[in-house]
């Protein structure tokens, strides 16, 4: 029976599930009991008696003993599961009933279940002791502290229309505040995880920080700020109030620079002109970042609204020799090119001696025709310098060159005629003042020359010069 049962269980191993399996076990396991009731004499029928032995994976026995298989129920019931596990896991292919002799020579029936060679070995099987351990060490701990912690202050931001657009300033510095913190803290094997504040107590509270905003798209413009110096960039008229109809202050050229004192709005602003103070409108106003060049066209008109008939010639001019070179170039009535060719000539009487270079040269023009007067032309005199009314020509000097003859020229004039005696001029020497009367073009002319409107002939050609630089 046993083989007919194992038989049928071979040839439909494939298509049964686990709970025939299971019932067919069932069945096995109580045709044994039935053959233990069955048997009238124990003692006669022990030896004629087969024992069934069910072999499974990995010489796993399973032995049914006719006298103990009921007990053993329980017992078996527990392998069968475990059987029936094995089974789902590794599907068996084979099931194979063996008949052998034992040492009584009682036939026994063995089952053996073989796993086909066509399974794959799980080469990554979980390793439950491992994850059992690794699971069981970890160690929550839980602290309660007290810390000593900062307190962040606030900032604080109010709008400020003198400055520029985005600019901040800041008014009064942040200062952190401290606090005294009570919590309980958790950590995990060591690593902190997580904290619950249980209570604060403030201990200096914080300063905020105060914080000014820029709103003046006029200076952010121009990249000014209040007290810098700006520059005009049009002739414009400075007033006592904000206002096209205020009275007005002062005229100011074109390129004069200004001090900016106040910004009471985007149209108007206060400045100084110089020791005047008054209201121009903005739109007037420029700056280096707007303007590059107007630093350089601010020295040259600098210089050229001090020039007046009224002005002192006892004073360099300011101007450098490319000013100076830039005055004589092409001067349209400079017909020999004299005057041209002897600009740094002028330029280093006016740094050499501290006098007015331009007046030098004003004066050449004037007295030698622009260099086309006989004395010049003979005698490199460019001044008639020692001539008489009576005889001009005869009692003129005669020079080795222009250059020496405007040296020796401009000196006479410094320690004669343009400075108060005792004045320290040039070598170590002093002003002898014989013939000074103030160090103007007017001055000049009451001991200089016998033509009472001189001076004026010679100023002209002085404004003339320094209008070429404009």
């Amino acid at each position: 029976m046993l083989d007919d049962k194992y038989n049928s269980m071979n040839k439909n191993q494939d298509n049964r599930n686990l709970s025939d399996v299971f019932k067919e076990l069932q069945e096995i396991r109580y045709s044994g009991a039935n053959q233990v009731n069955t048997s009238s004499n124990p003692k006669t029928n022990r030896q004629a008696r087969p024992k069934a032995k069910v072999s499974f994976i990995e010489n796993s026995n399973i032995s049914f003993d006719t006298k103990k298989g009921v007990k053993l129920s329980n017992l078996m019931i527990v392998f069968v599961i475990l059987v029936l596990v094995i089974i789902a896991i590794f599907p068996l292919n084979v099931f194979s009933v063996e008949t052998s002799s034992n040492e009584d020579n009682s036939d026994e029936v063995v089952e053996t279940a073989s796993i086909p060679t066509n399974i794959e070995i799980n080469r990554k099987a979980l390793n439950m002791q491992k994850i059992i351990s690794e699971n069981s060490s970890f160690e929550k701990v839980k602290e309660q502290v007290s810390e000593e912690r900062e307190i962040e202050y606030e900032i604080q931001t109010q709008q400020n229309s003198t400055l520029p657009r985005g600019e901040q300033v800041v008014l009064q510095e942040g200062v952190m505040g401290k606090e005294n913190v009570s919590l309980v803290k958790t950590y995990e094997n060591g690593e902190f995880i997580e904290e619950i504040i249980l209570a604060k107590e403030t201990i200096e509270e914080p300063t905020p920080e105060i914080l000014d905003i820029g709103t003046s798209d006029f200076l952010a413009d121009l990249n000014i700020h209040i007290g810098d110096t700006v520059y005009l960039n049009k002739d414009a008229t400075l007033r006592k109030e904000a206002s096209e109809d205020s009275e007005e202050v002062a005229s100011i050229k074109n390129y004069i620079d200004v001090k900016l004192l106040e910004l009471p709005n985007e149209d108007w602003c206060k400045v100084s002109f110089d020791t005047i103070e008054g209201y121009l409108p903005t739109d007037v106003l420029t700056s280096p970042t707007k303007t590059p060049s107007i630093i350089e066209k601010n020295r040259i008109q600098r210089i050229l609204i001090n020039v007046n008939i009224e002005m002192e010639l006892n004073k360099s001019t300011g101007l450098t020799l490319k000013d100076y070179q830039t005055i004589f170039k092409d001067l349209p009535n400079d017909t020999t090119g004299i005057f041209e060719e002897n600009a740094e000539v002028f330029y280093n009487m006016d740094k050499k001696y501290n006098v007015n270079g331009i007046f030098i040269a004003a004066i050449a023009i004037h007295e030698s025709a622009w260099g086309t007067s006989q004395i010049a032309e003979d005698k490199n005199n460019l001044f008639g310098y020692g001539s008489y009314d009576e005889t001009p020509y005869e009692s003129s000097y005669d020079f080795t060159s222009f250059a020496d003859g405007i040296e020796t020229v401009t000196k006479s004039l410094v320690k004669y005629y343009l400075n108060p005696a005792g004045t320290k001029i040039y070598g170590g020497e002093t002003a002898s003042a014989w013939y000074y009367n103030g160090p103007t073009v007017e001055g000049v002319n009451q001991r200089y020359a016998s033509d009472p409107d001189w001076h004026t002939k010679v100023y002209s050609y002085m404004e003339m010069l320094y209008n070429r630089l404009s």
